[in-house]
């Protein structure tokens, strides 16, 4: 069995999750770069094919569970195992808003699939990720997903309430507690990752381009032995 790390990147034919791939190819992982879209996901592959990198797509909606069934059932028929899981997908809904104003229908899908999705993928990929010497699962979170924080006055981050996608990510932080607690006999080392403030096609502004917010999640892919914590380009982040 090879011992070239093998990774898993969803929502990877853009953004955030692209320049993860990215960096984790150039790390000399093989990439598998998940993609609702098919077409876009193979696009993807191409670009990063041309840059010499070694990379494969996998169709992969995270709100379709025959869909990730699928997936993890090519992983497993092609590597057998799963070193590395980066649960990248995520949206914003622009229908989201303050508790009283928010859309009910955006903040359901939001949770749909900033949540049950991670939730979803993580279950199916568990088994492999089990099979690896040493497993890791990155889940990337957001400051906005900080209780403590949202409930800082002098937090630059009190003023922004959405709370669709602040439940989201507050959800998939409890994921990572208790994934932590359910694997820490297992070796599989997870904990949430928040990339920093960057300028994507999700949120249109920021100060951070992917590249540079692919940087903390690849670091936590590739090395360290903390698990069951919450970190951001500044350090350690409060629950």
């Amino acid at each position: 069995m090879s011992t070239q790390r093998i990774a898993l990147v969803t929502g990877a034919n853009k953004g955030i999750g692209y320049a993860i791939a990215q960096q984790l190819a150039k790390a000399g992982v093989r990439v598998i770069l998940g993609a609702r879209d098919a077409q876009r996901g193979q696009a993807a592959v191409a670009s990063l094919r041309a840059q010499g990198l070694e990379v494969s797509a996998v169709a992969l909606d995270v709100t379709d569970e025959t869909s990730i069934s699928a997936a993890a059932a090519v992983i497993q028929a092609e590597h057998g195992r799963l070193d590395i899981l980066v649960n990248n997908a995520g949206i914003f809904d622009p229908a989201d808003a303050p508790p009283s104003k928010a859309s009910l229908a955006a903040a359901r899908r939001t949770m749909e699939t900033n949540f049950f999705g991670v939730l979803a993928v993580t279950q199916a990929m568990l088994p492999l990720l089990r099979a690896a010497p040493a497993g890791r699962i990155v889940n990337l979170s957001s400051s906005l997903g900080s209780l403590t924080l949202n409930g800082d006055p002098s937090s630059t981050y009190y003023a922004a309430q959405y709370i669709g996608y602040n439940a989201s990510k507050a959800a998939l932080n409890m994921l990572t507690v208790q994934l932590h607690e359910e694997l820490k006999a297992t070796g599989v080392i997870v904990n949430s990752v928040s990339p920093g403030f960057v300028k994507t096609d999700l949120t249109g502004y920021g100060t951070m381009t992917p590249e540079e917010g692919a940087r903390l999640p690849v670091q936590f892919a590739l090395e360290g032995t903390e698990s069951g914590l919450f970190f951001e380009p500044g350090g350690r982040t409060p629950w």
